[in-house]
């Protein structure tokens, strides 16, 4: 048992701190071996031909801020284009969009989910890079120059842009849990980047090179997820640019950002499932090492050795009576406590954002624990679950 607690604890603690120090060390040795890499220059002739994709589902209070947020960005005039996909959108949408002769929409009555969206608009993509972006995000003047400029290098299959999150001082659980997430996710993607290569592309905002795109099948969830991880199983690095910016609102509520955790969750095991080949690549080990690291531990086992650190640190604080379990146990128990404050305090609207952390890390693990039951169950579908967002 005292051997079983250790390996949970250790997983625990690799997952969600250990990784990213094991990582800062790498980059500080890689670093001072090779210096630190040099970012491309914005050359204008040289930049490829892009286009933006938007898939939008009923984004009709949004729409009208993106078409111009899109319009506004810079790039080299004639190589850039935009393609929006409205499909199965009830709303006004696709007549707003249909107002600006500078965008392709693709319209259709019937509601598929955004990968058969996202496949309908790639048979529109004639250029050598295609950016997807959603309708409710909103980028950086200089998004697309600073993703594109990394198209130079030939090992380059795909580059992920940052997430950002609006939190401001009066925000709740879901939107300061969210905040500080994406902050320590862009940092982790920071480095993974440098090292070799990011695990994955946030739906926000990433691009790929057209040649390498793949159709992923129909009832995939983590669309994004696995057209970014398909071109990494192809030997290409995804790179993170963190300088090209999709910013968005948090989710209206912990119970909005519950269910889309669950989706990604469920989306998750099923990448997992899909991606075998990376969990143990001999052609490609460092990518593995980042991959189970970064995302396989914590859509598998970590929840469950959360539970089981718990269950034994108990039992033992029982038995051996050891000042040493003792406070570990407290320790736990007290990180337990502030997550149940945290609730009441959300559920109240008092704004306390040190207690939001430990319901939000709370609310994330058992989020995973529903989506594994979620995907094994064959609940989870690859249709939109759009979750509301603060206006």
């Amino acid at each position: 048992m005292i051997v079983l607690l250790w390996i949970s604890l250790f997983v625990v603690a690799y997952t969600f701190v250990g990784y990213g120090f094991l990582l800062y060390f790498i980059i500080k040795i890689k670093r001072s071996v090779r210096g630190k890499p040099a970012i491309p220059a914005i050359i204008p002739d040289a930049l490829p031909t892009c286009t933006l994709v938007v898939a939008a589902y009923n984004e009709e209070h949004f729409i009208t801020q993106k078409i111009n947020n899109s319009l506004e960005l810079k790039y080299p005039e004639g190589k850039l284009k935009f393609v929006f996909v409205t499909d199965g959108s009830s709303d006004r949408a696709p007549e707003i969009i249909a107002q600006y002769p500078q965008i392709q929409l693709l319209h259709r009555p019937e509601r598929a989910g955004k990968i058969a969206a996202v496949h309908r608009a790639m048979e529109q993509v004639d250029t050598e890079v295609v950016v997807f972006t959603d309708a409710n995000t909103f980028l950086n003047p200089e998004a697309i120059e600073r993703i594109c400029r990394h198209y130079s290098d030939r090992t380059v299959g795909a580059v992920a842009g940052e997430k950002r999150v609006q939190v401001d001082n009066s925000a709740d659980a879901s939107a300061a849990g969210e905040g500080f997430y994406w902050k320590y996710e862009s940092t982790l993607k920071k480095w993974d980047s440098e090292l070799y290569s990011v695990v994955g592309a946030a739906g926000e905002l990433f691009s790929v090179r057209r040649d390498l795109y793949q159709d992923v099948p129909p009832d995939t969830v983590l669309d994004d997820f696995m057209i970014s991880m398909l071109i990494a199983e192809q030997g290409y690095r995804i790179i993170y640019e963190p300088d090209a910016y999709a910013l968005e609102t948090a989710s209206e509520n912990v119970g909005e950002e519950l269910k889309r955790k669950i989706r990604i969750a469920a989306g998750g095991i099923q990448s997992i499932i899909r991606l075998k080949s990376l969990l143990f690549s001999a052609k490609y080990p460092l990518l593995s090492f980042q991959y189970v690291s970064h995302r396989v531990l914590r859509w598998t086992v970590t929840p469950f050795f959360l539970i089981l650190a718990f269950l034994i640190n108990l039992q033992l604080a029982a038995v051996h009576y050891s000042l040493f379990y003792i406070l570990l146990l407290m320790a736990q128990v007290v990180f337990y406590l502030l997550a149940a404050i945290g609730f009441i305090m959300e559920k109240r609207h008092i704004r306390i954002k040190a207690l939001f952390i430990p319901y939000y890390f709370c609310v994330m693990n058992y989020a995973v624990l529903a989506g594994i039951v979620r995907y094994f169950t064959k609940k989870q579908s690859a249709v939109w679950e759009k979750a509301q967002r603060k206006m």
